[in-house]
C-alpha cells in the first residue's frame, strides 16, 4: 500500500510539474543564426516570442538581423506593424467576441514566435507557418487569442511559427521608379514573409522542426498572402503545403504601371521631389498614411474610369502587385500555376463570413424585412436566389439565414479549387465551416474568423467567440487533427470525420464542418450561378 501511495504522489508531482511554467536564465535556450534566444516552457511546450527574423530601413528590402552576443530574452510578443487608423475606441460587443490584443506598434516589426514540443532533440517535426489576417493593411501575430500556437504544437507534435511583417503603405508603396534601393518597395510585405520562411529554413532544426516539411497557412488577408506566396518564385522550396482559409478574394494583381502612379501621387502630396526621394524615410507615419490615402483615391478613380476591376471591395487599396521581378506573374498565368502545381492545397470558407444581418443591425429581422432586404439586393433574381439558398442549406430555419450565406469569399475559393484540381499535380481539399456559435443568442453564427479557434484547438482560450461548450471542443479536436495530418502528409483525413475526397471540378467534394460533419458535392452550384449572373 505504501508503495502505491508513493507512486501516486510521484505521478501527481510529475504531472503538476509538467503543467507548470518553467522559466530561468538557462531554461529553453537554443541557437539561431543571429545568436542564442531564451524562451520559456508552458505545459511542456517551449515558447519563444518576438524573435527578429529581419530588419530594414523604411521602404527598403529586409536584411538579416544584426547578430547579438549573449542570450536574447524572447518571452513577450514583439512590436506589430503600425495601423493606418490607430485603435482608440472599440465596439463593446464585437470586441468582447473577438477579444483583440492590439499590441504596441513600430516600423521595426519583423518578428516571429515559435511554439515547439522540443528543442535540440534531433526530431524533425512538421512546421506550421501562420500568416495573420487583417487584409494587407492591419493585424498581427498576437491579434486574436485563437492564434496562440501552444495547443496545436502539443496536440500534433508540430512546430508552430507566426510572424509580424510590414503592412499597408509601409509594405506596398511602389517607389521602384526612384532608385535601386527601393526596387522591391511595391511588395515588401511579401518579401518580408519570404525572409521569415528563409529564417525557418535556416533555424527550424534548432527548434525541433523540419525545414523540408513546412506548411504555410493563413486566414482572410493571411489566406490571400498564402496565395501570393504560391505565385512567388523566390518562395519556391521554402514551403511544401498550403492552407487558405477565407482568403481567395483577390484574383488579380495590380500592374507596375498602376502602382507607380500611386507612388507619384504620394510624392506630390508630400511635396517631395524625385531627386530628394530619401526624404520620405523621415516623414511622420501619420502624414505618410494621409498622403497614401489621397493617392489611392486619385489613382483608384482614374482606374475605375478606365473600366479596370479594383477587386472585391470596390476601391483601390494596398496590396501586392505584379512588379515584373519579385512577382512576375498574375495568379492565373501558366508560370504561376506551375510554381505551386505540386503543393497540396487545403482551402475553404465559413458559412456566414461578413454576415449581412449583423452588419446591418438586422439580427432578429422578420421574414418580411429579410425579403425586403433581398429584393433590394437581388432585384428580379430574388426568387431564384431564395430557392437556391434553400436547396443548398435545407435545414436553415431562421429568416436571416437567407441573407447571411457568404457570397463574398466562397466563389473565389471554388474558382481556385477548380483551377488547382484541373491543373493536375498535388491534390486540393475543400471545406465549409458551418458550425454556429451560440454566443449572444447565436447572432454571430459562423462569422469571419470563427473557424480559427477550432484549427488551433483553442476553444477554451476563445470562449467569448465559441461559447466553450462540449460540442465546440469535440469539433476542434477533429478539425485541428485534420490540419495536423495535412501538415504531416498532405492529406487532411482524420478520425471522427467522413472520408474526405480531393476536390475535383466534376464532383466538388466539400467537407462540411459541424457538430455532425458531412461530405457534400457541389451543394451550392445553383446559388453560385445565380449570384454570378449580371
Amino acid at each position: 500500500m505504501k508503495k502505491i501511495i508513493i507512486s501516486l504522489l510521484a505521478f501527481y508531482i510529475t504531472a503538476g510539474a509538467s503543467a507548470q511554467l518553467q522559466t530561468g536564465e538557462d531554461v529553453a535556450v537554443t541557437n539561431t543564426d543571429a545568436g542564442k534566444v531564451r524562451g520559456y516552457v508552458h505545459n511542456s511546450i517551449y515558447t519563444y516570442k518576438g524573435i527578429p527574423y529581419a530588419e530594414a530601413k523604411r521602404f527598403e528590402s529586409p536584411q538579416k538581423p544584426k547578430p547579438w552576443s549573449g542570450v536574447r530574452s524572447s518571452l513577450t510578443y514583439g512590436p506589430v506593424a503600425p495601423l493606418m487608423v490607430p485603435t482608440t475606441t472599440v465596439q463593446d460587443e464585437s470586441e468582447f467576441v473577438f477579444h483583440h490584443d492590439w499590441g504596441y506598434t513600430s516600423e521595426d516589426c519583423m518578428r516571429l514566435n515559435v511554439w515547439t514540443p522540443g528543442i535540440n532533440d534531433g526530431k524533425k517535426r512538421p512546421v506550421l507557418f501562420w500568416i495573420h489576417g487583417g487584409g494587407f493593411t492591419a493585424g498581427s501575430s498576437q491579434e486574436l487569442p485563437s492564434y496562440d500556437g501552444e495547443n496545436l504544437a502539443k496536440k500534433g507534435d508540430v512546430v508552430v511559427v507566426s510572424i509580424n511583417h510590414r503592412l499597408n503603405i509601409l509594405g506596398y508603396l511602389d517607389l521602384s521608379a526612384y532608385g535601386d534601393k527601393y526596387k522591391q518597395s511595391a511588395n515588401l510585405s511579401i518579401v518580408d514573409m519570404v525572409a521569415a520562411l528563409e529564417w525557418v529554413k535556416a533555424n527550424a532544426g534548432n527548434f525541433g522542426g523540419d525545414p523540408n516539411n513546412v506548411t504555410i497557412f493563413g486566414q482572410s488577408g493571411g489566406g490571400a498572402k498564402v496565395n501570393t506566396l504560391m505565385a512567388t518564385p523566390s518562395a519556391k522550396g521554402l514551403f511544401h503545403k498550403a492552407v487558405n482559409q477565407s482568403g481567395a478574394f483577390r484574383t488579380t494583381l495590380l500592374e507596375k504601371s498602376d502602382t507607380q502612379l500611386v507612388g507619384v501621387e504620394v510624392l506630390k502630396a508630400l511635396n517631395i521631389e524625385p531627386g530628394q526621394i530619401d526624404n520620405i524615410q523621415k516623414v511622420a507615419y501619420a502624414d505618410l498614411v494621409a498622403a497614401g490615402n489621397k493617392a489611392l483615391k486619385i489613382v483608384g478613380d482614374k482606374l475605375k474610369a478606365e473600366g479596370k476591376n479594383l477587386g472585391a471591395f470596390g476601391g483601390l487599396s494596398w496590396g501586392p502587385s505584379r512588379d515584373g521581378e519579385f512577382l512576375p506573374y498574375q495568379f492565373t498565368d501558366p508560370q504561376a500555376v506551375e510554381l505551386s502545381k505540386n503543393i497540396p492545397l487545403l482551402i475553404g470558407t465559413v458559412k456566414n463570413e461578413f454576415m449581412a444581418s449583423l452588419f446591418s443591425g438586422m439580427s432578429n429581422a422578420s421574414a418580411d424585412k429579410v425579403n425586403d432586404f433581398l429584393k433590394n439586393r437581388y432585384k428580379d433574381k430574388t426568387d431564384a436566389y431564395i430557392a437556391a439558398v434553400k436547396k443548398a442549406f435545407p435545414n436553415d430555419t431562421k429568416p436571416t439565414d437567407l441573407m447571411d450565406i457568404d457570397m463574398m469569399f466562397r466563389p473565389g475559393a471554388v474558382t481556385q479549387a477548380k483551377a488547382k484540381s484541373s491543373a493536375g499535380g498535388a491534390p486540393v481539399y475543400m471545406y465549409l465551416f458551418a458550425w454556429q456559435s451560440p454566443v449572444l443568442g447565436g447572432k454571430y453564427k459562423a462569422l469571419h474568423c470563427m473557424e480559427i479557434p477550432f484549427v488551433f484547438n483553442n476553444i477554451a482560450r476563445c470562449e467569448e467567440m465559441t461559447g466553450g461548450g462540449k460540442e465546440a471542443h469535440a469539433l476542434a479536436d477533429k478539425m485541428s487533427q485534420s490540419w495536423i495530418n495535412f501538415a504531416k502528409t498532405g492529406n487532411p483525413n482524420a478520425n471522427g470525420l467522413p472520408k474526405w475526397e480531393p476536390y475535383t471540378a466534376e464532383k466538388g467534394a466539400t467537407m462540411f464542418f459541424d457538430n455532425t460533419s458531412t461530405i457534400r458535392y457541389h451543394h451550392d452550384k445553383e446559388l453560385l450561378e445565380v449570384v454570378a449572373q449580371p
